[in-house]
């Protein structure tokens, strides 16, 4: 992959409220996926969650008049792109989630900074390793692990080849989120379809091939109540937001998300479903709110700043 070159990265205010944003729409895709992979195989769901989402962004880009249709010559990329971004690690995390625990998942998934600040110290020009940005990722990563507490951690290693397949889940979305840097100046509704639509014909033939959905029992309503939300709001909605972060923020800022995805999962659990909060949760959270301060690093500027104007 060549070294990209685009306009430097920046994290304002917008880009962190539409991180907090996808880390909510995707915070709910974990157990999304749970629920689904009860009677549905990882391959079959990682298609119905691609196509269902396709076909609501192709109405909307049809009203909108940004279809992926339009851009012929950028249907190479798409493929490329649902590739690294959709099709191998859906099927890959999904598959490891039939083996390991979600929450073990979530700690493994937050690599994916730590695994996009290394690839685009090589792959960008604009996007430079920091011991800062460096730094607070570790924190970050330590946060996620801290809240969801350590017997989460105590499983580690025992299903080695769904952990590794995990990670490699996480590798592959820090790839995608450079390589999908190219995007930039293209509406992100438009690029959201084209890479969604390239995913459903990658994973359309391993679905018929490996596992015949056609002899599958029907699902039961909740199942198709959680399928649905995995594809509408976990999926089309949160990629539309995922490539508008993308173009102004750069991958290693938006990859950013999957450290406060377990946040969101837990505020949502508490705030819906009234689960109780506990001391590790907070402590770990805490953790990961000092770790983004670390990456932004305007507070720090800041404080420096003071004494020199005083």
């Amino acid at each position: 992959m060549p070294r990209l070159h685009t306009t430097a990265p920046v994290m304002g205010a917008r880009e962190w409220l539409l991180l907090l944003l996808l880390s909510v729409l995707w915070g709910g895709s974990f157990f999304f996926a749970e629920v689904a992979l009860a009677a549905l195989p990882p391959f079959t769901l990682v298609f119905a969650r691609v196509a269902l989402a396709v076909l609501a962004l192709m109405l909307l880009c049809g009203v909108a008049g940004c279809g992926p249709w339009q851009a012929p010559q950028l249907w190479g990329a798409f493929l490329i792109m649902g590739a690294l971004n959709n099709v191998l690690p859906f099927s890959l995390i999904f598959w490891g989630q039939t083996r390991i625990d979600s929450g073990l998942a979530a700690i493994l998934n937050a690599t994916t900074p730590f695994f996009t600040a290394l690839l685009a110290q090589w792959l960008t020009a604009d996007e430079r390793l920091s011991p800062g940005k460096l730094s607070g990722i570790a924190l970050g990563v330590a946060g996620v692990a801290v809240m969801l507490g350590p017997q989460v951690l105590g499983g580690l290693g025992a299903e080695l080849w769904a952990q590794l397949a995990v990670l490699a889940g996480a590798l592959s979305y820090a790839l995608a989120g450079i390589y999908g840097r190219r995007f930039a100046g293209r509406p992100p509704m438009q690029v959201a379809a084209g890479q969604l639509g390239a995913s459903s014909l990658l994973i359309l033939p391993v679905v018929l091939w490996l596992e015949q959905p056609w002899q599958l029992a029907l699902p039961a309503a909740h199942i198709w109540v959680a399928v649905a939300a995995l594809a509408l709001v976990s999926t089309a909605l949160a990629y539309v937001i995922y490539f508008r972060i993308l173009a102004t923020a750069g991958a290693t800022n938006l990859l950013l998300v999957t450290l406060l995805i377990p946040v969101s999962a837990v505020l949502l659990g508490a705030g819906i479903l009234d689960e109780r909060l506990e001391a590790t949760q907070l402590a770990g959270m805490a953790l990961i709110a000092l770790g983004l301060l670390q990456i932004d690093g305007r507070i720090w500027r800041w404080r420096r700043a003071a004494p020199a104007r005083s």
